[in-house]
């Protein structure tokens, strides 16, 4: 019988595992949440003719699934429905610099997760996620929203994948040196990054009166 993993261990495979810097690996599903719920842009690896593609899109987590979507003329989420694909999900966290180029890094937070493609079916089903998106990157925007329309609803695909097997790779603090160099007189550090979301822009086409959304002091990202 196969032992049952260990609940910090959840997403660990012979595949998802680290084979160096294994100390920076990490396998349970509050940390993946966290950073999938921090960075709502992902980069998805597949297979297309036999090659290999890779494809930017935003994703957003429901439960134990992982969410994207597109055009339902995409080539790509064609070639992805019911086939093996990688996700990543990076949030740059600062460089790191330390007293020689070589121990020079970057602090980051990094979750890769390996999985089959499902494309959602049913109107229904792809406006209802469709939905969730919309609120989990704008709170509460969906209801003040011009409701879709049955053909865009058409024209737009919804893809999942179970998160069940991945890692969460995570580099902190400060830069690592070789003990002679701490003598040097070096300035070595960390210099902080994080993507701010700035005053929002009028559209010029906004009826006279139209005032921003509450909803928009809710935007978090990071």
């Amino acid at each position: 019988m196969t032992k049952p993993k260990e609940p910090d261990q959840d997403l660990k495979s012979e595949r998802s595992r680290l084979r160096r810097a294994h100390e920076k690996g990490r396998y349970d599903r509050k940390t993946m949440y966290e950073v999938l719920n921090a960075m709502p842009l992902a980069q998805i690896a597949y297979q297309m003719d036999g090659a290999p593609s890779i494809l930017p899109t935003l994703q957003w987590r429901e439960g134990d699934h992982v969410y994207w979507h597109g055009s339902s003329a995409s080539r790509a989420l064609r070639a992805m429905d019911g086939q093996k694909i990688c996700m990543n999900v990076t949030c740059m966290d600062g460089y790191v610099l330390a007293r020689s180029a070589f121990h020079h890094s970057v602090n980051f937070r990094s979750a890769t997760l390996f999985g089959t493609a499902e494309r959602i079916v049913g109107a229904d089903h792809i406006s209802a996620h469709l939905k969730t998106m919309v609120d989990v990157l704008f709170p509460d925007r969906w209801d003040s929203l011009r409701p879709m329309t049955s053909k865009e609803v058409k024209a737009t695909a919804v893809m999942r994948m179970k998160i069940e097997e991945g890692a969460i790779k995570i580099r902190t603090g400060p830069p690592k040196d070789d003990a002679e160099d701490y003598d040097l007189p070096i300035w070595a550090g960390v210099v902080p990054m994080g993507l701010q979301l700035q005053n929002p822009i009028d559209d010029p086409a906004n009826l006279n009166g139209v005032s921003r959304p509450s909803h928009l002091e809710q935007i978090k990202i990071g």
